[in-house]
């Protein structure tokens, strides 16, 4: 998983799209290449913002590349461009923070008239560095990612009990903690329909 490219770009009524401040993580390609596929995908979100209606969002593929664009009903743009392994969400969620902070920072009275060159937006650049990793950068991902481990664990567990020759009949019969009851609706679910049995 990989972002290559996070640009902030404003769209005039006229359709006519500015970049505002572009941030690019290139160190996998070659020295040499570097300059070349900056200028690409430069273009390349220039055109998704240009081409992109207003209050709406799409994702496009590209060869082995996604980019994910975002447009305000006030013009303001956003692409990200990563690989196609990386999450659409996260990307998304990226791009309203990205856009909601440059909001904070520089107001639309200043979009049209704005230089790139003028524009003092480090947080760019950081945010592209930190959802390097979704999982560590996005909550709801790494939230899922504890999860997901967990039930693997709790899977492996009961793997493990059923491995060393135990089975589950024996562990319900022997326990302690089951009343008599509940052992009888586990004989009776399992004897007479084997959808119902627990576990």
């Amino acid at each position: 998983m990989r972002l290559y490219s996070l640009t902030v770009a404003y769209k005039g009524s006229d359709g006519v799209v500015k970049q505002l401040k572009a941030a690019h993580e290139l160190s996998s390609f070659g020295y040499f290449q570097r300059g070349s596929v900056r200028e690409f995908m430069d273009f390349t979100s220039k055109i998704l913002i240009e081409r992109t209606a207003m209050c709406s969002r799409s994702s496009v593929k590209e060869q082995e590349y996604i980019c994910h664009v975002y447009v305000r009903q006030d013009g303001l743009g956003g692409v990200v461009i990563g690989d196609h392994e990386y999450q659409q969400r996260v990307a998304h969620t990226l791009l309203n923070k990205v856009l909601d902070e440059f909001t904070q920072r520089y107001s639309s009275t200043q979009w049209p008239v704005l230089k790139e060159s003028d524009v003092n937006f480090p947080q760019l650049q950081e945010y592209l560095q930190k959802y390097q990793n979704p999982k560590e950068a996005d909550a709801m991902t790494k939230i899922q990612t504890e999860l997901d481990e967990t039930k693997i664990i709790l899977h492996n567990t009961i793997e493990a009990v059923l491995q060393r020759g135990e089975k589950l009949d024996d562990l319900v019969e022997k326990s302690e903690g089951l009343s008599l009851q509940s052992k009888t609706f586990y004989k009776t679910a399992k004897k007479t329909n084997q959808c119902c049995i627990i576990l």
